[in-house]
């Protein structure tokens, strides 16, 4: 199989949350200049990888592949919306190798379990874009494992994921990005 990279992306809070209570996304987590900047990185991915509420809250006007994660999935099914995979039915290999053969990026904008999943995967990147100055109280963490002790940053080092430097997308939020690289792969 020809290769592969995953590339997370999140937009979240100053207490790691991408989402509030509801599971929506909040207002503060809104931004015009990240938001260009993951257009333009979908644009560049051959597919995206999405869980089921993601992909019935956000329309796909440029028909984009995607890949929703679902338990309604028998293992990997070709629907008219994409492919539907179920990762405790059919493994990522072979998932990942039907759906996309000749290789390529592909993008995983979450939500959290989604995120979590490809932890374990491994990450190639993990674009972490911060909303400063903002929190969702009782929001969703990006990762279930953010809490008190341990933030979104820890939990990518703890994977082998290193740090670029900040970039600032946005300097009346500010609203910041570091892309965390994975140290143990070929870059």
């Amino acid at each position: 199989m020809s290769k592969i990279e995953i590339h997370g992306y999140a937009i979240v809070s100053d207490n790691d949350c991408i989402a509030d209570a509801s599971g929506r996304t909040p207002d503060v987590l809104r931004n015009e200049a990240d938001w260009a900047y993951f257009q333009a990185e979908l644009n560049g991915s051959a597919l995206t990888v999405l869980g089921r509420l993601g992909h019935e809250a956000n329309p796909n006007p440029r028909a984009r592949l995607r890949m929703v994660l679902s338990s309604s999935s028998s293992g990997l099914e070709r629907r008219p919306d994409g492919w539907w995979w179920h990762p405790g039915r059919l493994p990522w290999d072979q998932a990942i190798g039907t759906v996309l053969p000749e290789g390529g990026r592909v993008a995983v904008p979450g939500g959290r379990q989604v995120f979590d999943l490809f932890l374990g995967i491994g990450y190639d990147a993990f674009h972490l874009t911060r909303a400063e100055g903002t929190l969702v109280p009782d929001g969703v963490p990006v990762f279930s494992g953010c809490g008190k002790v341990r933030n979104a940053e820890a939990i990518l080092s703890a994977h082998g994921l290193i740090p670029s430097p900040r970039q600032v997308l946005d300097p009346t939020g500010p609203v910041s990005l570091t892309i965390w690289r994975n140290g143990r792969r070929d870059s």
